[in-house]
């Protein structure tokens, strides 16, 4: 009994005495270092969100996905249901959108249809 408590004893001293007796004070809305320093307080524009996600069936009975985004000036499209989305946008709203490799949109997410060209297939008008 006195052995166990004797080892209590010794871990107790040991866990208070790694307790440095150093005064800690901790100050809120101190000085920033410069490399912390906020560079402008400019708003921040955020990236498009998904307005709508559509399936499209073209004329050659391709299986075309396409996630219309809310700036109206971009899209992503996907031919594959879990494949990569290549994006594709225009200058301007309402405008035909093209991207790389020769994809390419014409149409808006309340159309019933749209005109979709991907690689390998021109252009073609796809049914949602």
């Amino acid at each position: 009994m006195t052995r166990t408590t004797l080892t209590i004893a010794l871990v107790a001293a040991a866990a208070l005495a790694g307790c440095g007796k150093q005064d800690h004070t901790i100050v809120a809305g101190g000085p920033e270092p410069d490399d912390a320093a906020p560079a402008t307080n400019t708003p921040v524009e955020l990236p498009p969100s998904i307005v709508s996600s559509k399936i499209y069936r073209c004329a050659d009975n391709q299986i075309v996905y396409v996630d219309w985004m809310s700036d109206n000036k971009s899209a992503h499209i996907r031919t594959d249901k879990g494949g990569t989305p290549t994006s594709v946008t225009a200058a301007e709203a309402g405008k035909p959108m093209a991207g790389p490799a020769g994809y390419s949109l014409e149409g808006s997410t309340g159309a019933a249809s749209a005109k979709i060209g991907v690689p390998g297939h021109p252009a073609q008008t796809c049914k949602a």
